[in-house]
């Protein structure tokens, strides 16, 4: 029998006890976490800042695509292809502004739990693979391209000297192949090896300036031609005469519709963010940050080159600009654009090796906690990318079928089937109506992508016709 004064002195110690420990945990608390956190094992991270987070995702946004913008104002004209880019940002918003609220509404992390979450796993599934087709796509584009500037590429029997050729003339060491790898091994994979997207907030940021940069010389370039009167009125609005110049201004559509996609890290910067709450002005930055850097890039490209702009405006910078420096610039331009297509390769491939290591284990314990896993997926994803890019160069061709359309679903598609879907009732009519817009919109813009695409190709394997 326990004496009166020992019970109570155990009576104390359990309440004492449980009065301490009782800012350490809940007694209605599990034993063990109902799911870890990606980020487990970084105590002494406290969340990534606002500005950070607005660097990774503009990063993410801004990427080979800025590009092609110039030469939708060939086909749409200033006014019309201007209120295009706009239009196309406030519809992002709107779209990403889905997959958070519904985020929030199922408790989900991640874009594919959510696809999961409303239509199970194979919908998750569908939305890895169309991860992985379009950032591997993108990532061998980016390869590509970093190479055609470093290195030089022939196209029709007429070789174009890359950077390095034109600066030291032609030796092994500038050829492509030894240039990729070393751009591979020394800035491709350590910038790989990030386990949190947090990580790459101060390269995305020189990213963003060496996108600054680009724009920059291109309005001081016009501004100078400008001056000298050697510069004509562009064309305001789109020029159509028949049924064929009309079908022509659906061309661009997949490039405006692609020109924003950055939903597949949306869930990684936000779950990294130290206040949740910021996500969604941390959207609106980035997409109003992009936006004017499109619109002036447009612009001023546009205004440069007027209807000689080519699919890539990169390409203009090829030749005589007729202004004093030209040479200079030129080689400015091209490095400044390879390497800003070298610092957002390691954000596009955050996700895609993200999405490869939940298709492949899907019930495996975070990646970030498995440094096994991580090392072999990155070596194994940045091969094949390196390999694409340098023994099939006419990947280029094929991507732009599965990268239209897998770009879009992630970006269109799947938000809006998620909304359509409203599988916790919190859609209104508003909501469901431009989701239905949304579809009707990818799924034209993916069949004008497939055919315009399928053409070209055709014409250039047939020889009726030449290609850009």
């Amino acid at each position: 029998m326990i004496s009166t004064s020992k019970g109570c002195k155990v009576c104390a110690f359990v309440a004492g006890f449980l009065n301490c420990a009782g800012a350490g945990f809940s007694l209605r608390a599990p034993l063990l976490p109902k799911r870890q956190d990606e980020d487990a094992g970084y105590d002494e991270f406290n969340g990534a800042s606002f500005t950070g987070a607005v660097f990774n995702l503009s990063t993410t946004i801004v990427g080979a695509g800025i590009m092609a913008l110039p030469a939708t104002m060939k086909v749409l004209g200033l006014i019309l292809g201007i209120a295009m880019i706009i239009f196309m940002a406030f519809l992002t918003n709107a779209s990403i502004e889905f997959l958070l609220r519904f985020s929030r509404a199922g408790r989900t992390t991640s874009y594919g739990s959510l696809m999961g979450d409303a239509f199970g796993k194979y919908g998750r599934i569908f939305l890895q693979i169309c991860v992985l087709v379009n950032n591997i796509g993108v990532l061998v584009v980016y390869m590509i391209i970093i190479g055609d500037v470093l290195s030089g590429t022939s196209s029709s029997g007429v070789h174009h000297a890359g950077v390095l050729e034109g600066w030291f003339g032609e030796h092994w060491w500038n050829g492509r192949t030894f240039v990729l790898l070393v751009t591979t091994l020394g800035i491709f994979s350590p910038l790989a090896c990030f386990k949190r997207i947090d990580s790459l907030r101060f390269t995305s940021a020189l990213s963003v300036a060496l996108a600054v940069v680009f724009l920059v010389i291109t309005v001081g370039i016009a501004i100078v031609k400008l001056l000298a009167g050697t510069i004509l009125m562009p064309r305001l609005l789109p020029d159509v005469t028949d049924l064929t110049s009309f079908l022509e201004l659906f061309t661009v559509v997949p490039v405006l519709v692609t020109a924003y996609i950055c939903h597949y890290n949306v869930h990684s910067i936000d779950n990294e963010l130290e206040d949740s709450t910021q996500i969604k002005p941390v959207v609106q930055t980035s997409l109003a940050l992009c936006s004017i850097v499109y619109i002036m890039t447009s612009l001023f490209g546009f205004l440069l080159f007027g209807d000689a702009t080519l699919e890539d405006v990169l390409a203009n910078f090829d030749s005589d600009l007729g202004i004093p420096y030209s040479s200079l610039l030129n080689d400015t331009v091209r490095v400044s654009y390879a390497a800003h297509l070298m610092l957002v390769f390691p954000i596009v491939f955050y996700p895609l090796r993200l999405n490869m290591d939940g298709l492949l284990f899907p019930s495996a314990r975070p990646l970030a906690l498995s440094n096994t896993r991580f090392a072999f997926t990155t070596v194994g994803l940045i091969t094949v990318i390196f390999l694409g890019a340098n023994f099939i160069p006419s990947i280029w061709d094929a991507f732009q079928f599965t990268g239209a359309t897998a770009a879009v679903c992630l970006g269109f598609i799947f938000p809006a089937a998620v909304t359509l879907r409203d599988r916790h009732s919190i859609a209104t009519k508003k909501d469901k109506l431009l989701a239905l817009f949304m579809i009707v919109l990818a799924v034209f813009s993916n069949m004008v992508a497939v055919y315009s695409d399928a053409l070209a190709m055709f014409e250039k394997n047939s020889g009726t016709g030449p290609r850009e």
